[in-house]
């Protein structure tokens, strides 16, 4: 059930796996602290995070749920929620896209049908705007405070554990945000405030360290790349150059949808480097931006490199060894490519025991 309502949240991501690429790629180049700043370039940054890649994940999940007419108001539903909204709305399209194109199927299949030949596309024509507009105008008002109050709600959780020293079971918490695309809203509204208090008296901070640190998503794409599925092992090296160097977690993200049993691998990769960021008295002396090694490295304090390496490594190595057992070492992929060599095969469907 969980792996099915996984691939289903993939199915509208994975499709855009190349906007999101494009977007990392013109993130960690021109932003201020990219690695070739260009003001002018950088104003494409937050349009494409906050409205493009929302909207075309909700074109995506209308598109599977009712066709063409589907993904329209699907991308027009969105358009709603992601102007509504201050943080990135992708768990917000991945439901008001279907929705409203469930709706509209459902006005179709019981309204639409019976319209006479002459009047069947002003009918499809008015009931696709309506239904449309009408879903955008929702989720602006509900949907997409809705999906705010998730993520003050998620951010409470992770206070909390930081204010009792729980700091390791906070990865519990933050590595299933992040996958929902919540990681900025976490880092910057909640464990940036916390680390600038801290970092005022010490002169670093380890929540600096909780959100940015790239080791559990370099671990999870190198086991892709040994031990995924072939479709997923063509892209996971690339992703490890954006998300390692360039800093975009995003690129990750979508891998975990596909396979919900990875996040496992996620938490533990986590929790492992703030433990030894714990252990080690590691801490940055302000928020990697974006959260690659390199920006990891250039706010790290004089005399702290060791924790902060030895930190990543180690969630690197965890993250890769628990992913790995997750993909059984490549044998449930073999398992699915010799399922569907047998469905091509034989003509028709086939179930991998």
């Amino acid at each position: 059930m969980v792996q099915r309502f996984g691939g289903y949240l993939a199915s509208m991501v994975m499709p855009n796996i190349g906007a999101f690429i494009a977007w990392g790629l013109i993130t960690a180049l021109f932003i201020p602290t990219g690695w070739t700043p260009n003001a002018h370039i950088a104003e494409l940054v937050d349009p494409m995070i906050k409205l493009l890649l929302p909207v075309l994940i909700g074109y995506t999940g209308g598109r599977l749920v009712h066709g063409q007419r589907g993904a329209v108001v699907g991308a027009v539903a969105t358009v709603g929620i992601a102007v509504g909204a201050d943080i990135p709305m992708f768990l917000g399209a991945m439901i008001v896209g279907p929705l409203t194109a469930y709706l509209l199927k459902k006005f179709d299949e019981h309204v639409g049908s019976r319209a006479g030949a002459g009047f069947k596309m002003l009918v499809d024509n008015f009931s696709a705007g309506i239904i449309g507009g009408i879903m955008a105008v929702v989720g602006m008002l509900s949907i997409g405070p809705v999906v705010q109050g998730i993520t003050k709600a998620l951010g409470n959780g992770v206070q909390a554990l930081v204010d009792i020293h729980l700091l390791p079971l906070v990865s519990v918490i933050v590595e299933p945000a992040k996958v929902l695309f919540l990681n900025n809203a976490i880092n910057h509204g909640v464990l940036s405030p916390l680390g600038i208090a801290k970092s005022v008296d010490s002169g670093k901070a380890i929540e600096f360290l909780i959100e940015p640190n790239p080791g559990p998503g370099v671990g999870i794409l190198l086991a892709i790349t040994f031990f995924g599925a072939k479709a997923m092992r063509a892209t996971a090296p690339g992703a490890i150059v954006i998300q390692f160097f360039g800093g975009i977690h995003e690129i990750y993200f979508p891998y975990i949808l596909a396979a919900p049993r990875l996040i496992i691998a996620a938490i533990g990769g986590s929790a492992a480097g703030l433990l030894v960021f714990s252990v080690t008295g590691a801490g940055l002396t302000a928020t990697p931006s974006p959260g690659s090694i390199i920006a990891v490295l250039a706010v790290t304090p004089k005399g702290g490199f060791f924790g902060v390496l030895a930190g990543i490594l180690v969630s690197a190595v965890v993250s890769f060894f628990i992913a790995s057992a997750l993909l059984k070492f490549g044998r449930s992929a073999k398992d699915e490519e010799k399922a569907r060599e047998q469905e091509i095969a034989d003509g028709g469907p086939v179930t991998a025991k």
